[in-house]
């Protein structure tokens, strides 16, 4: 998908966040972006993967962090040892 069908995408899904993201990266206002890897950027796994290689392709670095849950379970896991 070019940038060009990958931004009337996100707008016609109302996903203003994530084309003021991308529009930071072209500027190079944007240069990490911390993600839980189980959670991703959004919902839909096929434009989530897209929007991330965009950015990426923008010189973006994405660095993904545990989330919560991950967290938790990490926590758990220690305890029962």
């Amino acid at each position: 998908m070019t940038r060009d069908e990958l931004l009337k995408v996100l707008e016609n899904n109302q996903m203003t966040e994530v084309i003021e993201l991308i529009e930071d990266a072209e500027k190079g206002d944007l240069e990490e972006l911390e993600l839980a890897e189980s959670l991703g950027l959004l919902l839909d796994p096929d434009l989530n993967r897209e929007v991330l290689q965009l950015l990426e392709s923008l010189g973006v670095t994405i660095i993904y962090v545990q989330d919560d849950e991950e967290d938790e379970t990490d926590e758990d896991d220690r305890e029962d040892s």
